[in-house]
């Protein structure tokens, strides 16, 4: 039995390796289904996304660069199909400069999933500088800053920003956010006009957040993969994030049976002693 615990604190590290390997690859080939429980404060997003009432518009601003792209995409996917599943009208931006293309892609590649039209089921105005600037401008009208849409069209030549002019005509603000632009949306924009806002940011930025829901001023957090992963299931649309989370989840999981193990072999062969 010792020689059996000396092999095992020997064993070779490729094997770990191996292991870790293939709880990375096995579930991106075979469905895996584990338990997620959905937090109070994703399903209030999503609630209040589903009270909308059809042919609303809902604004999103996404402030995002392709570093942190594995995490809040499949974010704004899940968002984007609940509002189309709705038939919301979607208004997004982009204040963060090196995200600007990516959420133009991003949208364009959703609408021809769900067979949305631009113009008519979304608008994508783009970025301007200055976030805090564009936030408050908008508030009076949001011709202030974006006269034109991202592919120069004047707004008032496009049907869905008809009768549009700020942001008392949209249901709710919505942003998707991994900047430190997700203040100034409760500062300037929350604070000044006083309209519903919820976020969606990255897994390390979600607990500064939580405050603000205590005292009101959002009404729901969706905080990184996981929080993708429960907006997912409550579409009941499983995809990326739930993908992720379960393999998070496995490897996690195999990594402490690895450091278990290897703490019960180290004892049990009698090594400790030797450290004394």
């Amino acid at each position: 039995m010792k020689r059996f615990f000396d092999r095992l604190i020997l064993i070779d590290r490729r094997v770990i390796f191996l292991f870790i390997s293939l709880s990375v690859i096995v579930p991106l080939l075979v469905k895996v289904e584990l338990p997620l429980e959905v937090t109070p404060e994703v399903r209030r997003v999503y609630e209040l996304v589903e009270s909308l009432p059809d042919g609303s518009r809902i604004l999103i601003p996404c402030e995002y660069a392709p570093d942190v792209m594995a995490e809040m995409e499949p974010m704004l996917y899940a968002i984007l199909r609940q509002c189309y599943r709705k038939n919301l009208k979607v208004i997004v931006t982009a204040l963060y400069p090196t995200g600007v293309n990516l959420i133009e892609k991003e949208l364009r590649y959703m609408a021809d999933q769900m067979g949305k039209k631009y113009a008519e089921d979304y608008v994508y105005l783009g970025y301007r500088p200055y976030p805090a600037a564009v936030i408050l401008s908008m508030g009076q009208d949001f011709r202030q800053s974006f006269a034109v849409d991202f592919y120069g069209t004047p707004l008032d030549s496009l049907p869905m920003m008809k009768g549009v002019k700020n942001y008392k005509d949209v249901g709710l603000v919505l942003t998707v956010n991994a900047t430190g632009g997700t203040e100034y949306w409760i500062i300037y924009g929350r604070e000044r006009y006083n309209f519903p806002l919820a976020i969606g940011v990255t897994a390390v930025m979600g607990a500064d957040y939580y405050n603000y829901l205590k005292t009101g001023q959002i009404v729901g957090i969706i905080p990184g993969l996981k929080g993708a992963a429960e907006y997912e299931k409550l579409i009941d649309q499983p995809g990326e994030a739930v993908r992720g989370m379960n393999i998070q989840s496995i490897v996690h999981l195999l990594i402490v049976i690895f450091v278990l193990v290897g703490n019960v072999g180290f004892f049990l062969s009698g090594q400790y002693k030797k450290k004394k």
